[in-house]
């Protein structure tokens, strides 16, 4: 099984960008506008539509908002596997970081997840790098 680990640094306080992350059904305009256009909540899970057309059924798996942390399962022929969750930790002066960890079978997907994972963090950094103090 592959594990990707993505991890960024963002100029906002973390309560704010938690609050962004943590709302499983806003991705496509609090997290990553552009990356995803759509999100159709559905019972237990999120319908993803990305900027490329894509669609994915995305499981909410659990929440901890002590520890800042959401996972969920991505549902598609593509994978055997997956399992992915994010994690906002504060770094003090109002900025954190945000780390995205996937794993993934086949192994033959991770350089496409890490791909969809690079282009996503990227949106968001910038997206939630405007979140005010």
């Amino acid at each position: 099984m592959a594990t990707i680990i993505k991890e960024i640094t963002i100029d906002a306080p973390a309560g704010a960008v938690w609050d962004a992350v943590a709302d499983f059904g806003a991705v496509h305009r609090r997290f990553a506008p552009g990356f995803v256009t759509n999100v159709e909540l559905v019972p237990g899970a999120r319908m993803v539509t990305f900027g490329d057309g894509t669609v994915a059924k995305e499981l909410f798996l659990g929440v901890d908002h002590e520890t800042r942390r959401l996972a969920y399962s991505v549902r598609t022929e593509r994978f055997e596997h997956h399992n992915a969750d994010f994690q906002v930790d504060d770094l003090g002066g109002g900025r954190c970081t945000l780390t995205w960890t996937a794993d993934v079978l086949p192994d033959e997907v991770a350089p496409f997840v890490a791909d969809m994972m690079r282009q996503g963090l990227a949106v968001a950094k910038e997206t939630l790098g405007r979140v005010p103090a």
